[in-house]
């Protein structure tokens, strides 16, 4: 079950293919994420120094007032995946792709981010997919409202 998803980017981007990450986490991180409090709106993903992180992801404290001095909320965080991803990543990211990150979910008791491989689309691609949820959307209103007229 999804705990945040990044709806923007599957507008934004065409995703060419998809990984499944941890996220190293504080505690406190950890029960604001359980309580769907984390934001994935403007955040991206860099990999450098052979280590995948995700920069600009909102993870507000769990409890304001007991949370340690200095905690900034948009910290990069790093992400968890195996060698064999990572030089996929590079190679990708050199190649003018780039990382997004797609949702956040758990399985099994632990805390995933997926991330994707995307491309960027252009402005008339995105015109297009507006138009199309437009016209089903005028489509479903004529249905359930009986107009004979379509």
């Amino acid at each position: 079950m999804p705990i945040s998803i990044n709806k923007r980017a599957y507008f934004d981007y065409q995703i060419l293919r998809t990984y499944q990450a941890g996220i190293k986490l504080l505690g406190f991180e950890v029960k604001s994420v359980k309580g769907k409090r984390a934001n994935l709106a403007g955040s991206y993903v860099l990999v450098r120094n052979s280590q995948a992180e995700i920069i600009n992801m909102d993870i507000p404290p769990y409890q304001p007032k007991n949370t340690p001095s200095g905690y900034d909320s948009k910290r990069s965080r790093r992400l968890l995946l195996n060698k064999k991803e990572i030089r996929e990543l590079t190679i990708a990211s050199k190649s003018n792709l780039t990382i997004v990150p797609l949702k956040i979910y758990t399985k099994r008791g632990l805390i995933k981010i997926e991330i994707g491989l995307a491309k960027g689309k252009k402005k008339i691609d995105k015109r297009e997919i507006i138009k199309e949820r437009e016209v089903k959307k005028e489509m479903e209103r004529k249905i359930k409202f009986g107009d004979a007229r379509i």
